[in-house]
């Protein structure tokens, strides 16, 4: 078994090597960031955090992970609904398209804002294996967005939330990539300009037109290849608008950083927060329903959007389990 195992990272290594530009940039030097949550060339969560929990056999996991079950995945084809997108609606409401996962089209005093957009067919490094989106009926694209997109807020690092294609497609509509520290080198080996990203720490705060963009504390971690685990930074995001709110979590566990965050800049009108892709294993890392909905308590939320659901088997739990749970 152990020879099997090594001859399979090999491969993998091998494989990962043969299409880096999609991995991004695994090269990057991360020596310099003066942040406080920046230590031993890695960034680190604020409380001490373990990636898994798991107490039995590891080797035993893994194989149930791959083995799968026809539970994980829907038995039918879902229904999907195609938007109707206004390039900038009559009205300056706060308002919402939901794409799946953590991809969200958000509209608020005048601007377009997408949240970790990921429009292509896998979650993965690799365009012919990996998780796969469940409903492919409605093949909805990049060029079916507006076409201009104000601003993308990226999350974090892993492929379901940064997708090279998706940001290669976008790169020339979107006026400002923001993103946490580290990441804007990936969108730099991709093509996208220097002067249209901005980087930021945790509790950062930068002007966008009439909006306030907030980089915030999360629970999770980073990396897209062998060696480039926690070498960028994990964020959610606060969007503060002339009179509505929202907060969008990107990856996390459930911890105190919530109710700090509801403190500081609460009551949010919109809460978009993960329930999905969880397990006991990976606890500290990724919430149950039960810790969404009250992480949306703790961040005095009125409207709970579930996301990072509904739309790719990353986890072992049946897929519409989550919303039910939630619920």
């Amino acid at each position: 078994m152990a020879m099997i195992l090594t001859i399979m990272c090999f491969t993998a290594t091998l494989l990962i090597l043969a299409c880096t530009p999609r991995v991004g940039a695994l090269r990057q030097n991360h020596t310099a960031y003066s942040s406080k949550n920046f230590k031993d060339g890695r960034f680190h969560n604020l409380a001490s955090t373990r990636l898994s929990t798991h107490e039995g056999n590891m080797v035993e996991a893994t194989i149930d992970f791959f083995r799968g079950s026809p539970d994980r995945v829907p038995a039918h084809e879902l229904p999907a609904v195609r938007p109707a997108l206004d390039e900038k609606p009559a009205d300056q409401n706060l308002r919402v398209t939901w794409f799946g996962h953590s991809t969200c089209l958000v509209q608020i005093d005048g601007q377009t804002i997408l949240t970790d957009p990921v429009f292509g067919d896998r979650a993965s490094p690799f365009s012919f294996v990996g998780p796969k989106r469940f409903a492919t009926e409605i093949d909805f694209r990049p060029q079916d967005l507006p076409e201009t997109i104000d601003a993308v807020l990226i999350s974090h690092d892993h492929y379901d939330h940064l997708d090279r294609p998706t940001i290669q497609a976008l790169k020339d509509r979107v006026n400002m990539f923001y993103v946490p520290l580290g990441v804007a080198a990936h969108l730099r080996s991709w093509g996208v300009p220097e002067g249209r990203i901005v980087e930021l720490d945790w509790w950062e705060e930068i002007s966008h037109g009439p909006l306030t963009l907030v980089a915030t504390p999360s629970q999770h971690f980073s990396g897209r290849g062998l060696t480039s685990r926690n070498k960028t930074l994990w964020a959610s995001w606060v969007v503060i608008g002339t009179r509505e709110r929202f907060f969008f979590s990107g990856d996390s566990g459930y911890f105190d950083g919530f109710k700090q965050i509801g403190d500081a800049y609460g009551p949010f009108d919109l809460t978009m927060l993960e329930s999905g892709a969880y397990n006991e294993a990976w606890a500290d890392i990724h919430m149950m329903p039960e810790e969404t909905v009250q992480a949306h308590q703790d961040l005095r939320g009125d409207i709970l959007l579930p996301i990072h659901w509904a739309k790719f088997n990353l986890a072992l739990h049946p897929w519409q389990e989550p919303i039910q749970r939630l619920l």
